[in-house]
């Protein structure tokens, strides 16, 4: 798996995934709009980003991405998903100039504050600031990181390099077994085809969160090992 020519993210219009755009008419169109500003492009982006931000949690939360890359499930390594999938979509959305720029501020502004509720489930409530300033630090780290390794210049095996300190390593200088090799390089195979993916995924979609990353479901271990 993830050899396979990338294509679209984006939901078939008769998806019962799809989330759309309630349509009120009369009075309630007139109240949503006049009062509530439901149809103005902020409320509008605002909702979208929200269904983006749950595209990223439902890939990052739930046990195939773990199973798929033999990874235990931590706060570090949930954490670690969640960035790389932000930076999938920020990315995407800056092909999109400013418009994309300023949508990405309000995704980023949802997962600013989930952060926080994760930190504060894991039992965290003293230094709460001190430890989302430091997670900040991580979160950009990684994403400059992750650019970088992308770059025309950079070498093949920079990416790679990046997804085992960002994600697989404890302590980000160790290298890894022959084992966790094959499961760092299938995932460096995952994120570069998600890159391609999204750029192939169109501005609606982007927009209304009407897509779906990559199925972790089915024949996932076999690409892992297949390498």
């Amino acid at each position: 798996m993830f050899w396979s020519k990338p294509c679209s993210l984006a939901l078939p219009r008769d998806s019962p995934m799809r989330v759309e755009e309630p349509d009120y008419q009369g009075i309630k169109r007139f109240f949503s709009q006049t009062l509530c500003c439901f149809y103005s492009k902020q409320s509008r982006s605002i909702r979208g980003a929200n269904v983006v931000y749950q595209r990223i949690i439902s890939q990052v939360d739930k046990p195939p991405i773990y199973e798929a890359f033999n990874l235990e499930k931590t706060f570090k390594t949930t954490y670690s998903l969640l960035i790389l999938h932000m930076w999938l979509c920020l990315r995407r959305l800056k092909q999109e100039g400013n418009e994309g720029v300023e949508f990405g501020q309000y995704l980023y502004e949802i997962y600013n504050h989930d952060v926080e509720l994760r930190v504060s489930k894991a039992g965290v409530n003293l230094l709460l600031a001190k430890w989302m300033k430091d997670l900040e630090k991580i979160f950009y780290g990684n994403i400059v990181a992750y650019d970088t390794a992308l770059l025309p210049e950079a070498k093949p095996v920079d990416f790679s390099n990046v997804i085992w300190r960002n994600i697989f390593s404890d302590d980000g200088s160790s290298t890894p077994d022959a084992a966790a090799s094959k499961s760092v390089h299938a995932m460096a195979r995952y994120a570069r085809r998600e890159v391609s993916c999204m750029t192939l995924t169109d501005k609606e979609a982007l927009y209304s969160g009407n897509f779906m990353f990559t199925s972790l479901k089915k024949g996932i271990r076999s690409g892992a090992e297949s390498e």
